[in-house]
């Protein structure tokens, strides 16, 4: 028998029932549309959740219509399905917002990445959303070419 990585123990549900990932980012399945993101939000933990609801709520009441994904444990927002201007992610310590075309985006998030277009917003528990200059980030974001994924 060939010698290899041994393989990881799968990962077990906490007391919520939930398979919470590296940084206590929430495994949820895939899929599309409003229901999937609402469950990932719920799962998120602790007051990552309330980033999530808000950055949510910005985000639906910026783009009319906007189409949402859950792929690779993140949710994805798009003006068409499978073409997507901004996502986020847990981490540890903060929720990670990938702007895909945020390098076009006036004032650019702060947050470089190591691929050119893309801009990050970090936000620890302690920040307080700038909720105006998230829904222009959204706004720009939505009216540029999407990221196909």
């Amino acid at each position: 028998m060939p010698e290899g990585k041994p393989k990881r123990p799968p990962l077990k549900p906490g007391p919520d029932g939930i398979v919470r990932l590296s940084g206590g980012n929430p495994q949820i399945a895939k899929g599309y549309g409003n229901d999937i993101v609402k469950k990932y939000i719920a799962a998120m933990p602790g007051w990552q959740r309330e980033v999530g609801e808000t950055l949510d709520a910005i985000i639906e009441r910026t783009v009319l219509g906007v189409e949402k994904a859950v792929k690779w444990n993140t949710p994805f927002y798009g003006v068409e399905r499978d073409i997507w201007f901004v996502s986020y992610h847990c981490m540890s310590k903060y929720v990670k917002v990938a702007f895909h075309n945020g390098a076009q985006l006036h004032p650019m998030p702060p947050g470089k990445s190591k691929q050119e277009r893309v801009r990050y917003l970090d936000i620890y528990e302690t920040d307080t959303i700038d909720q105006d200059q998230f829904a222009d980030w959204v706004r720009q974001a939505s009216l540029l070419p999407g990221e196909k994924m």
